[in-house]
């Protein structure tokens, strides 16, 4: 089983995952961005939903919103907060590299550094490729990533963060020429410490940018966060931005 597969990791580390201001965060985007600036009626896929932290905002600002993720664990309590707001959101349990709905949303998300999962590098691609396949044609796909540029000013030291209750230590490891790593979790409340680790691929712009093209996405732009900020050396996320373009064909390879 891979580590993304197994539910526990998912329940027993969501509290630092999603904690509650980056649900408190993600309303101030979707209140102001202008790269969430929808209009309602706007059909959107959340994929890697979580716990619905982008979906049950967006679903209150008007968009009809697909939530999907592969742990049942999460899309239960995403289906509880929109019950919770008095909203409908579609939630479906499926694995990215497999869910493709062609020609239906406007827009598509992938927040939390939600990509990039996968250790063979084609599956990740094929994420992308459906997608692209998923969007209308002049969709567009939204990726929030801790990219490989700003990877590189965190990792090196362990660290130790504060969490509800207790302390979380973390500690990274490099592999692959830079290619993947792998962040090892100890979160530590009372007596307890439960153990847990996640592997994924960590991409720079330029490299994200190059499979975005060749899945067949144009006007690719990249910034340093919500905002619409360059992507620089202050940048604290890469926030890409990528179209479907208006006319393309279903059958690109």
């Amino acid at each position: 089983m891979d580590w993304f597969e197994d539910d526990t990791f998912w329940a027993d580390f969501s509290g630092v995952l999603f904690a509650p201001e980056r649900l408190v965060q993600a309303r101030r985007w979707v209140a102001s961005s202008p790269l969430l600036d929808l209009p309602p009626g706007t059909t959107v896929l959340d994929l890697g939903c979580g716990p619905g932290t982008y979906a049950v905002p967006l679903a209150e600002r008007g968009a009809q919103v697909t939530g999907v993720d592969l742990s049942a664990v999460m899309l239960d309590r995403a289906r509880e907060a929109a019950r919770t707001a008095g909203l409908t959101v579609r939630l479906v349990r499926a694995d990215m590299r497999e869910f493709v709905e062609p020609n239906y949303y406007d827009l598509i998300i992938s927040m939390y550094t939600s990509f990039g999962y996968f250790p063979d590098p084609a599956q990740n691609q094929r994420v992308l490729r459906n997608a692209w396949q998923s969007l209308v044609p002049g969709g567009r796909l939204l990726m929030d990533l801790f990219s490989k540029e700003i990877f590189a000013r965190w990792a090196g030291t362990p660290k130790v963060v504060e969490v509800d209750g207790g302390a979380l230590f973390m500690r990274d490891t490099i592999l692959d020429d830079w290619t993947r790593f792998r962040s090892d979790w100890t979160l530590v409340r009372g007596d307890t410490a439960r153990h847990g680790f996640f592997e994924q691929f960590v991409y720079s712009a330029a490299e994200i940018r190059s499979m975005l093209a060749a899945a067949g996405f144009t006007d690719i732009l990249c910034f340093g966060g919500f905002a619409g900020e360059p992507y620089d050396d202050n940048a604290k996320r890469l926030v890409v931005r990528a179209t479907r373009p208006l006319g393309a064909e279903e059958t690109r390879p």
